[in-house]
């Protein structure tokens, strides 16, 4: 199975549907099991991957490098970089720290991680030298709302090229603002946490729809997420069968009575809810 793609502002293509390593490289005893987890999920087919430099202090992107080492070509890796390190030299600094522990040359798409003190012009002037110097490829930024982005999108001129925020069945408040306005400028939304941190996985509606289709219940809340355009997929797993499970949610195809099923259990927002963070 290929996995589709999104195109980005600038004009390059990001999969749909990847990699999380969240919590990974925080034990160097699961070093191999995530390595060789990352690894499996390459040879089914997924070609991105996400981290940052906060995972692991590290650890999960030097856990990347090994599990991609020999094959970087075709894949699409995305970074984060700290809020305290994204000054004009910090997140310079920072961006050439995490290729080093990726050992490759260029991070395809590098986000601030949240929001802190930096002003958005000194992150900004830092990812442009960045892609001048040919270590980034695209940025963009990760947990913010709707008034986040458009503050940066003043500053920035329209080169955002995704941002990465919690969305899933169970957290759905992104419908109603913020998505669309992404939509409106062709930037994808990365959707971390897809089955809302485990309860998904074991929910009742979800299994019955997930029993139709002879899948499990983890699938059908990644084939909902895979369905909507503009949306981009990044479950977090350090088991090769998880993943390979996670992959199958691509042959899921969600009919419109389990799309209405999916409403009535978790109906979308009516009005402007916060924006979840973990």
């Amino acid at each position: 199975m290929t996995i589709p793609t999104v195109e980005l502002p600038s004009g390059a293509r990001m999969p749909t549907f990847g990699i999380g390593t969240w919590r990974m490289g925080e034990d160097r005893r699961r070093r191999k099991d995530e390595t060789d987890a990352i690894r499996h999920g390459v040879d089914l087919g997924f070609t991105l991957i996400d981290t940052a430099e906060m995972y692991g202090d590290g650890g999960a992107e030097e856990a990347i490098a090994d599990a991609i080492a020999g094959r970087r070509d075709g894949l699409f890796i995305v970074s984060k970089v700290y809020p305290h390190n994204a000054s004009r030299r910090g997140a310079v600094a920072a961006c050439e720290r995490s290729l080093k522990r990726l050992r490759i040359e260029r991070i395809d798409l590098y986000l601030l991680h949240w929001i802190g003190s930096v002003p958005f012009e000194e992150t900004i002037a830092a990812f442009q030298k960045l892609k001048d110097d040919g270590k980034i490829g695209d940025w963009g930024v990760s947990n913010f709302d709707v008034d986040d982005l458009q503050s940066w999108d003043e500053k920035d001129g329209g080169r955002c090229a995704a941002n990465q925020v919690m969305f899933n069945l169970a957290r759905r408040g992104v419908e109603f603002d913020l998505l669309p306005w992404m939509r409106q400028r062709r930037m994808p939304l990365m959707a971390y946490s897809p089955f809302d941190q485990g309860p998904l996985a074991r929910d009742r509606t979800l299994k019955a729809i997930a029993d139709r289709h002879g899948a499990t219940p983890a699938q059908i809340a990644l084939a909902w997420l895979l369905q909507l355009p503009g949306v981009v997929a990044i479950p977090k797993s350090a088991d090769k069968g998880r993943l390979s499970e996670n992959f199958a949610a691509l042959k899921v195809k969600l009919t419109d009575a389990d799309l209405a099923e999916l409403d009535r259990a978790f109906p979308p927002p009516r009005n402007k809810r916060s924006l979840p963070i973990v």
